[in-house]
């Protein structure tokens, strides 16, 4: 089966409004998003709401703010599934009215009763209403409406991803396709639904596999073209077990607030389950130009916490300066404990690229930062503070005075930091560590040198200062 048909690609995202959006869903967009964009064709979104009991607006709202995030932007307007219950009741009445779909009366004791006894036969326990046969006598009642299925033969599904897949009619029941309040069921929802919207490929977890076989039975009643199925593994956690919380099966919304890039957690997410050749490391633009049905595999993707960090650091290091600043401005804006002033923006985007060296996530990126947005008197934390102890007054005293009359650019600063350091009869990390410390309060930071020609003479010096202050006398 070649990967379109030549017609216009639809594809949807479906998810029921229950929770937050969580990763294997995330993926299940994105895979979706990147075929539709792809082809050129267009990518839909609909809310499975029909569960009214768990539904809510905050999850709905949360699905929204989670897609948007991820920059999977969907065409047109977000479509309520319950909002079309009277066309999937309109399409169960065509269908009892051409004998595709009939009446069943059965009730709860009576399925369960003739459950039991195809049990004991050794039999499966497929419930066969008396009511298939149209002559069965009807009585006044509550009644569901059923799909007429067929009993002998085989349904087949030829996936994208798992293949040729069959299922003997003779295990497949006569699913419900109206309840006895009249309210439709998921089967019979999805299909309709995804007829009327022209979905082309229905891209989904292999958790509904057998869905596509009981749905197909339902296009075919319809009369309708059966969409391209493509079944992708679900997502397990590192050690191969199902993906739980302690794995990672969380809301994007905190990865988002973890600070991975929306673009890293795009390219991390594609590369569960889809590659293309040994690239691990790729842009938006070149997943939309590789991407394919072929490439997903058949196994389950293992979550990996550590290669989302590897790969978010990577991604970092790989933006632009102004790129980085609009994601730290972003960022701060979403954090009550992260002040922004656009005072700090042009040392930030002379900075970007030194401070990502050292970053993996838009935390620590700030935390490189801090020099910049945080200002005086800079607070070391335990380790600074341990490390300017180990140093005199007077050496920070000489330091100083030293610096007065340095040329102020990096390279003239590390220079001039090397003649000090000889005349105090020390290596320059003896006094670059300490100098670190005092500047930015931390043992780790980008280049000293460069820190140092960033804040300029003046913040230089009475961060020198305040540090000297600090220390007991000689």
């Amino acid at each position: 089966m070649s990967e379109a048909t030549g017609a216009a690609v639809i594809t949807r995202f479906a998810p029921s409004p229950t929770g937050f959006l969580h990763i294997g869903g995330a993926r299940t967009a994105l895979f979706n998003w990147l075929f539709a964009r792809h082809h050129g064709g267009q990518f839909l979104l609909r809310i499975e709401d029909t569960d009214r009991a768990r539904s809510t607006p905050e999850a709905t709202e949360a699905i929204y703010a989670g897609l948007r995030w991820l920059g999977l932007d969907w065409d047109g307007e977000a479509v309520s599934q319950i909002a079309r219950s009277e066309r999937h009741a309109a399409v169960a009445a065509d269908m009892v009215a051409a004998g595709t779909a009939y009446r069943c009366y059965a009730t709860k004791d009576d399925i369960d009763a003739a459950r039991a006894a195809e049990r004991a036969a050794g039999r499966p326990p497929l419930y066969r209403s008396p009511w298939r046969d149209p002559a069965y006598p009807r009585p006044n009642g509550p009644y569901v409406v059923r799909l007429r299925a067929p009993e002998q033969g085989e349904t087949v599904v030829e996936d994208r991803v798992q293949g040729r897949v069959t299922w003997k009619n003779e295990t497949l029941d006569d699913l419900i396709l109206l309840r006895s309040d009249g309210t439709p069921t998921y089967m019979l929802a999805v299909v309709v639904d995804d007829h009327d919207m022209g979905v082309t490929h229905v891209i989904r977890g292999d958790d509904h596999l057998t869905n596509a076989a009981r749905q197909s039975l339902i296009y075919a009643a319809m009369g309708w073209p059966v969409p391209v199925f493509a079944h992708i593994p679900l997502i397990h956690g590192p050690d191969g077990a199902k993906l739980s919380k302690r794995h990672g099966a969380l809301g994007v919304e905190a990865y988002r607030d973890m600070g991975y890039p929306a673009a890293a957690m795009r390219n991390y997410l594609a590369r569960l389950g889809w590659s293309h050749g040994d690239a691990e490391v790729f842009s938006t633009e070149e997943a939309i130009g590789w991407f394919g049905l072929d490439a997903i595999g058949k196994s389950p993707a293992r979550f990996d916490f550590k290669k989302l960090e590897n790969l978010s650091g990577q991604h970092l290091r790989g933006m632009p300066a102004e790129t980085l600043v609009a994601e730290m401005r972003a960022f701060a804006a979403m954090r009550d404990d992260l002040p922004w002033s656009e005072l700090w923006e042009p040392p930030l985007r002379a900075s970007a690229t030194s401070l990502a060296e050292r970053s993996k996530t838009l935390p620590e990126l700030f935390e490189m930062a801090r020099f910049i947005t945080h200002p005086r008197p800079v607070e070391p934390d335990e380790k600074a503070g341990a490390l300017l102890q180990t140093v005199s007054q007077g050496m920070l005293h000489r330091l100083t005075s030293h610096l007065q009359t340095a040329t102020w650019s990096a390279p003239a600063l590390e220079a001039s930091l090397r003649v000090f350091a000889e005349a105090e009869e020390m290596k320059l990390g003896k006094i670059a560590q300490p100098l670190r410390a005092a500047l930015t309060g931390r043992t780790i930071s980008p280049s000293v040198f460069e820190m140092m020609d960033l804040l300029g003479r003046d913040e230089t010096l009475a961060r020198l200062a305040d540090a000297a202050s600090a220390q007991p006398g000689d």
